[in-house]
């Protein structure tokens, strides 16, 4: 994560994502572009890669790994298939490096508005569904040890 996507709130970066896919013409395109997302993020540490850390509800493997620092939650995540992997990379641009009540009150606008929930397969979009919820519930957990 960038310096100006961490001074960002979790509004601004979801806009700035819904412009980013606004510029492709088709989802084909779309695709692409998360597919190329995926392979920007970083691969977690393999000691990272417990089962504490699998986010259930996904199809397939999906690791998630939560820090916090300076009042702010991290995300690490990492995820055997391409596209997967790419939308855990957005969520993570999303949700990483905010104040967790920030996390835990942040509507996700973005999947409705840039056609994820309706271009998703079903078993694709409750694995999304099941990485928003883990996060905020990670969220949740420190906010209550604070």
């Amino acid at each position: 994560m960038n310096l100006q996507t961490e001074q960002m709130t979790v509004k601004e970066v979801q806009e700035e994502i819904i412009e980013e896919f606004a510029m492709f013409e088709n989802w084909m395109d779309k695709y692409e572009h998360i597919i190329n997302l995926g392979k920007e993020l970083p691969d977690l540490a393999e000691e990272f890669k417990t089962s504490d850390n699998i986010v259930k509800g996904c199809q397939s493997q999906v690791w998630l790994h939560t820090t916090s620092k300076d009042g702010k939650i991290y995300f690490e995540a990492d995820s055997d298939a391409i596209i997967t992997k790419g939308l855990v990379a957005i969520m993570v641009r999303v949700l990483s490096g905010h104040p967790a009540v920030e996390i835990i009150k942040s509507s996700m606008f973005f999947v409705n508005r840039i056609g994820l929930a309706e271009h998703l397969s079903p078993t694709r979009s409750n694995g999304l569904l099941a990485m928003i919820k883990q996060m905020k519930l990670h969220a949740l957990a420190y906010s209550a040890k604070q």
